[in-house]
């Protein structure tokens, strides 16, 4: 049965229509994400569904007593306790039956009142302890830590945290007060990859219903089952988000396929009708021609195939640089006032058409280091070198390179001041700013759009290293491939700071981790994908072996550690431990249902003894990934288990 219904939903502010004719549903346990280009009316959809806001057209209808948690992309939490007694009031009902308890256990002292006492407290024990009322408070600890939030934050005003605070403490308690359905408008907006790797891991054993708005593609693959693209059609692909690009890429070439083949058809007709017309097969082509009109006027015809706008961009080099692009000695980045280093690095070197991505939580120092390579701050100490020839380009988190009060000709007039104001133009629509657009102030603009103005500024700099930090905030999915593929081409260097881990795996040779308790970087020689093993490894819960061509440079201020093997895990690494035995249950449940398949096609087998050798070939091969999958499994469990 499905927890929400919607039936020919359709849209629009004034003339302007945002989707129409939208039916959907909503099962129980669904991971449904909503993609799509901004402004094709994602939020405005959740606010349908949820009540918040009405269609035009169209019926929504929720099955009883649904209980639904909405985040808003700019969500404002409006308590007045701490950040401990707005969590709290999640469990005001157990918090009530921890009285009553206290009060029946008093009444077992009083001989006249003991039977009933002892009565009344079983049943009311038993019932707190079933709903999780000894182990609320520890959920709350859990939940507020995952999501980033120090101890001395838990008893924090409300009214004293941050906007982005407010946002997780929220999330914090939708988190918690576990509803049957879950709206989530970009949850992780606010969330260092640690939070959001635990988001994903809440997400994997949690039992209800999930739909969620994000453009951060990573979390997307780890969570969602299904997608739903707005186009601003709905148009339904199941799996996560690397398996929808490729069923959209599929989907795509088949309508194109069809829609050509249709026209080759008409046109071969309209070619018959021409020549046969007046001639002796005059009634054949007359009667082909009634067939044609009938089937144009009943607009029965395959639509052309549509991809929605993208933004346009090059990243060109003028000059070659030298194969040294950065090389650091004994380097501390900080501040000098602060008295102490934000963290120091070990040597480190960055050749041409490398990219090393810097990653780390909120407030490490990652743009401070950057900023320390463009020489707007002094190194707290030690030695930044830059290479020869080079020539840099900046795309700043905040968009400071951008002028409020200029207008997006004269931005761009800026740096290139010998384009013509029709070339500037030609050039803005090829990141989606047309029509009046163009002489808009930067002040207005919304974070996606200053992001595709300073990166078309980028673009005109001929940089031959770049230095980007969150190049992807604030942009939606499709500007994010488009981004992600002109970097994968870019001929230079690359420095990337960045939350985006599907775009670090794209692009990263180098991970740089910041690690502000140990006030230190770390250097890994690797994708991310291998950076991610090669953590396990070291937290002692896999045997996997470094992929090859890695190393690791470790800056620790102890020389002498313990091995991982010596020391007991900690929280982090057990939940990536588990993380990685329900992938391998995953992992090995597909391998079995693959298994079945060809074990019944062998049942009755087909004719072709090729085909038979190859499908025995198939079975044997998936009976041995199984068998390592199920050894790393044992070997996973065991340790969880000391």
């Amino acid at each position: 049965m499905s927890l929400i219904t919607a039936n020919n939903l359709s849209k629009s502010f004034g003339a302007q229509d945002i989707f129409e004719d939208i039916s959907l549903s909503i099962p129980r346990g669904a991971r449904i994400a909503l993609v799509g280009s901004n402004g094709v009316g994602k939020t405005t959809l959740i606010r349908i569904l949820i009540g918040q806001d009405f269609p035009n057209s169209g019926v929504v209808q929720h099955a009883k007593e649904l209980t639904i948690g909405y985040l808003p992309q700019e969500a404002s939490l409006a308590a007045k306790g701490t950040l401990w007694q707005t969590c709290l009031e999640v469990f005001s009902d157990l918090i009530d039956m921890e009285e009553a308890l206290k009060e029946w256990m008093q009444a077992m002292a009083d001989p006249e009142q003991s039977d009933e006492a002892v009565t009344r407290y079983g049943s009311l024990e038993q019932a707190f302890e079933q709903q999780g009322g000894y182990t609320y408070e520890m959920r709350i600890k859990q939940t507020l830590s995952g999501l980033g939030f120090d101890e001395e934050d838990f008893h924090r005003p409300i009214t004293q945290l941050s906007g982005g605070e407010r946002t997780r403490a929220l999330l914090a308690k939708l988190l918690l007060e576990s509803p049957d359905v879950m709206m989530l408008d970009e949850p992780t907006n606010h969330l260092d990859i640690e939070a959001v790797e635990w988001l994903e891991s809440f997400f994997k054993d949690w039992d209800g219903a999930l739909v969620v708005v994000s453009h951060d593609r990573y979390f997307l693959d780890q969570v969602a089952e299904t997608i739903w693209e707005m186009t601003p059609a709905l148009e339904v692909y199941s799996g996560n988000y690397s398996t929808y690009l490729a069923q959209r890429e599929e989907r795509y070439a088949r309508r194109l396929a069809e829609y050509e083949a249709q026209t080759a058809f008409i046109e071969k007709e309209q070619e018959f009708i021409r020549r046969n017309i007046a001639g002796q097969n005059t009634s054949q082509a007359k009667g082909r021609r009634r067939r044609l009109e009938r089937l144009l006027e009943d607009s029965r015809l395959a639509p052309p195939p549509s991809e929605p706008r993208r933004m346009h961009i090059n990243l060109n080099t003028r000059d070659r640089s030298g194969d040294i692009v950065l090389r650091t000695h004994n380097l501390e980045v900080g501040y000098h006032d602060e008295g102490k280093p934000l963290f120091s690095c070990p040597d480190l070197l960055l050749q041409r058409q490398e990219c090393a991505a810097i990653i780390g939580p909120n407030g490490a120092g990652k743009t401070t280091f950057l900023k320390t390579i463009l020489e707007k701050i002094p190194p707290y100490s030690g030695k930044v070198t830059i290479g020869a020839s080079l020539v840099i380009g900046y795309f700043a988190q905040a968009h400071e390179g951008l002028d409020p009060d200029r207008t997006l000709m004269t931005e761009i007039d800026s740096v290139s001041p010998n384009m013509l104001p029709a070339e500037i133009r030609n050039y803005l629509a090829k990141f989606l700013f047309t029509g009046d657009n163009v002489f808009r102030k930067v002040g207005t603009l919304s974070g996606g759009e200053r992001g595709r103005l300073a990166l078309a500024k980028l673009s005109l700099s001929d940089a031959n290293l770049l230095l980007l930090d969150e190049p992807t905030n604030h942009l939606d999915l499709p500007t994010q491939e488009v981004l992600e593929s002109v970097l994968s081409n870019f001929p230079g260097t690359i420095l990337l700071v960045s939350h985006d881990r599907y775009l670090i795996d794209s692009l990263a040779s180098q991970i740089w981790e910041v690690e502000p308790q140990g006030r230190s970087l770390q250097v890994f020689r690797g994708s991310y994908t291998q950076f991610k093993a090669h953590q396990l490894k070291m937290a002692g819960v896999s045997d996997l072996k470094d992929p090859e061509g890695t190393d690791v440079i470790h800056d620790r201020s102890s020389s002498t550690q313990q091995k991982p093997s010596e020391k007991t895990l900690s929280k982090y690494e057990r939940r990536k431990a588990a993380n990685r035995l329900e992938e391998i249950e995953k992992k090995i449940q597909t391998l079995e249902s693959k298994q079945k398949t060809i074990s019944d096609e062998l049942i009755n087998p087909p004719a072709d003894s090729n085909r038979v050798l190859k499908l025995g070939e198939d079975y044997v091969s998936l009976q041995g990934q199984i068998e390592s999958l199920m050894e790393e499994w044992s070997e996973l469990h065991e340790k969880l288990a000391d």
